[in-house]
C-alpha cells in the first residue's frame, strides 16, 4: 500500500530509486551515494537493500504500524461491539458498561469499522447505509408529494408568533370563506408541492398545487416529462411511494403512454426515496420557511426563483460540489 511521503523526508519516492540505482545498478559505494544525496549511509544502505529484494515497488513508504499487535481487541469482542452499535445504536460508554471494557477502547473500534457517528447508519434499521445512484439522467426519476400549511395574510406564527398566526389565520379563513370540516385543514388549507429529482444529476422539477388526487399526479409526471425532455434527458423509470395517487391505473396508465416504466418503493421504508426526502428537507430550509412572507401568493411566487438556484447555482455536496445542471451531459454546448 502506497502512503504519502512526509513533510520532512529527506528522499522523495523517486529520489530513493535513483539512489538506490547507484549503488545497486552502478556500483557505487553506500558512502558515496549517501554523500551525493545528503543522507547517512545506513540510509543509503537501506534503500539498496530494498531495491534488490522488492525492485521500484519497495521505494514507497510503508506502515508505521507494528506487524503483531497482542493487545489489539479479540475479533469476537469486535464483532460484538458492532452488533450492540448496529442493532441498538448504543454509545460508547454503553457499550463498555455491557461488555466490561474501556469507552476508549470501544471508541476506537467503532472508527476503526466507521461506525463512530450514527450518520453512517441507518438510523431505523441499525444497518450500513446503502446508496445508490444510477448511471445516466433520465435513468430514473423520484416522484413525491411535499404537503405545506398556506401562509395567511399577514405572516405565519413561526414568524409573527402564535397569538398573531392564529388572528392572521381567521382573517384569511374570514376573508377566502374556508370551510371548517374535521377533514380539511380548519384554516386556509394546505399547498401541495408535487416535487420530481432526477436521481443521477439530482435535477428538480416543483409544482404547487391544491390537490393530490391521481389526475393531478398524473399531469405533473406528463409536464416533468415535457420539461426534462426540453434538456434532452429521457425518463426511463419513475419511483413513487405507496400512495393513493400512485396506485391508481390511471398512474399506470399515464406511466405506459409516456414509454415509462413505474416502481413504487417499499411501505414503511422512506429511506428508499431518500434523495427526495432530502430535497423536501432542502426545500423547506431554503425556501418554504427560509425568511417571512407575508401571503401564500408571496411565497409562491419566490419558489421559480429557488428552484432556479438549486438547479443551476447551488453547490450540491452529494455530487462533488457541483450544481446539478452540470451533471446533464447531453445539454447542447457541453461537447463544443
Amino acid at each position: 500500500m502506497s502512503h504519502a511521503t512526509h513533510a520532512n523526508a529527506a528522499l522523495t519516492p523517486r529520489a530513493r530509486l535513483r539512489l538506490a540505482r547507484l549503488i545497486v545498478d552502478h556500483g557505487w559505494p553506500p558512502a558515496r551515494a549517501a554523500e551525493r544525496y545528503d543522507v547517512s549511509w545506513r540510509t543509503a544502505k537501506k534503500w539498496a537493500d530494498r531495491y534488490r529484494l522488492e525492485g521500484p515497488a519497495g521505494m514507497v513508504d510503508r506502515s508505521s504500524a507494528p506487524h503483531h499487535q497482542p493487545n489489539r481487541t479479540p475479533a469476537p469482542m469486535v464483532r460484538k461491539i458492532v452488533h450492540l452499535r448496529w442493532k441498538q445504536r448504543l454509545g460508547p460508554v454503553e457499550i463498555a458498561d455491557r461488555l466490561g471494557m474501556q469507552s476508549s477502547t470501544v471508541y476506537a473500534v467503532l472508527r476503526r469499522c466507521r461506525l463512530n457517528r450514527l450518520t453512517h447508519i441507518d438510523r431505523a434499521t441499525g444497518e450500513p447505509i446503502r446508496r445508490y445512484e444510477h448511471e445516466h439522467p433520465g435513468d430514473l426519476i423520484h416522484v413525491d408529494v411535499k404537503k405545506l400549511g398556506r401562509v395567511p395574510d399577514g405572516g405565519g406564527w413561526r414568524y409573527v408568533g402564535r397569538q398573531q398566526g392564529e388572528k392572521n389565520r381567521s382573517a384569511t379563513v374570514a376573508r377566502t370563506g374556508t370551510p371548517r370540516t374535521k377533514w380539511r385543514n380548519p384554516v386556509i388549507g394546505t399547498c401541495y408541492l408535487h416535487t420530481v429529482i432526477d436521481d443521477h444529476s439530482r435535477v428538480a422539477y416543483v409544482e404547487a398545487r391544491d390537490d393530490e388526487t391521481k389526475e393531478t399526479a398524473a399531469e405533473v409526471l406528463k409536464n416533468a416529462v415535457a420539461w426534462f425532455a426540453e434538456r434532452g434527458v429521457t425518463v426511463q423509470r419513475v419511483l413513487s411511494d405507496n400512495g393513493s395517487c400512485y396506485k391508481s391505473n390511471h398512474w399506470k396508465q399515464t406511466c405506459a403512454d409516456l414509454g415509462i416504466t413505474p416502481r413504487k418503493t417499499r411501505p414503511y421504508r422512506p429511506q428508499t426515496n431518500g434523495k427526495i426526502e432530502r430535497f423536501h428537507r432542502t426545500l423547506a430550509e431554503g425556501w418554504a420557511f427560509k425568511k417571512f412572507y407575508n401571503s401564500e401568493s408571496a411565497r409562491l411566487a419566490a419558489l421559480p426563483a429557488w428552484v432556479h438556484e438549486y438547479n443551476h447555482h447551488r453547490p450540491h455536496s452529494a455530487i462533488g460540489k457541483q450544481p446539478p445542471i452540470t451533471r446533464l451531459d447531453n445539454l447542447a454546448g457541453h461537447h463544443t
